[in-house]
């Protein structure tokens, strides 16, 4: 099992993680540093474990609301797919509407066309 070597909050740890995740763990932990810096800078040294806590709580924040934007996204997807089934049935009923009355027409013209030309006895 790979594993990868972090720093966060100026401490090194060696994590162990799956084939080919590495560069996303190592991505992982760069974010979660830039948190406790931005904490950091905001409040000063304040002790690790609570700019740990209150970083953590941000990103949980942020995931929070991701997911609920993604559940809003998903909602109006659904609701758009719904939409477009709706118009695909409706296009699919005008195109038959449209083929009857093409067909009709054709009949009509072919019956006026019949009554044009002299019958040969005639």
């Amino acid at each position: 099992m790979p594993q990868v070597n972090v720093t966060i909050a100026g401490k090194a740890y060696r994590m162990a993680c799956g084939e080919g995740e590495e560069a996303h763990l190592e991505g992982l932990a760069s974010l979660y540093d830039g948190k406790i810096d931005e904490m950091r800078q905001a409040f000063g040294e304040i002790g690790d474990m609570r700019l740990h806590v209150m970083a953590a709580l941000m990103v949980a924040d942020e995931v929070s609301e991701l997911k609920q934007r993604v559940a809003t996204l998903e909602t109006t997807l659904a609701a758009i797919k719904g939409d477009a089934g709706s118009a695909d049935q409706r296009l699919g009923e005008v195109e038959e509407r449209a083929a009857e009355a093409l067909v009709a027409a054709a009949e009509r013209i072919e019956s006026v066309a019949r009554s044009l030309i002299p019958s040969p006895a005639g």
